[in-house]
């Protein structure tokens, strides 16, 4: 088991950890560290155990407000992925569009004023030759 020696508030510890986990282990002496040093300098110097426990307290705090928030993330994911799955599963109805239809006798009579208006426009033509 690796020995790894950490420094928070100024001071020295030999902590032992899993193989491995080395990173992890100075990853979060660093984050106490500077939650210590934050004390340290609103504060000044204070006993040891003393500087720890509000330290600790404060990351504590940080924690809890993270996991707060990660609390609220996964319920609106949750609540997305439930909306997703409930419109995967829903079977739309195509949406209905009306076309009007043109009577023949319309067309007929369109067709009709198209030829005389075709017609008139010849012979139109024809007197102005």
């Amino acid at each position: 088991m690796p020995e790894v020696t950490i420094t928070i508030g100024g001071r020295q510890f030999d902590v032992a950890c899993q193989v491995g986990e080395e990173h992890y282990l100075h990853t979060a002496a660093k984050m106490l560290d500077d939650e210590a040093q934050v004390l340290s300098d609103q504060v000044g110097r204070m006993p040891e155990a003393r500087m720890l426990l509000m330290a600790g307290l404060m990351l504590a705090d940080k924690t809890a407000s993270v996991e707060d928030s990660v609390a609220e993330v996964q319920a609106q994911l949750t609540a997305c992925e439930a909306e997703l799955a409930a419109l995967r599963d829903s079977t739309a109805e195509p949406e209905r569009i009306e076309v009007p239809v043109v009577p023949q006798s319309v067309t007929d009579t369109l067709a009709e004023l198209a030829a005389r208006a075709e017609a008139l426009a010849a012979s139109v033509e024809e007197k102005n030759s």
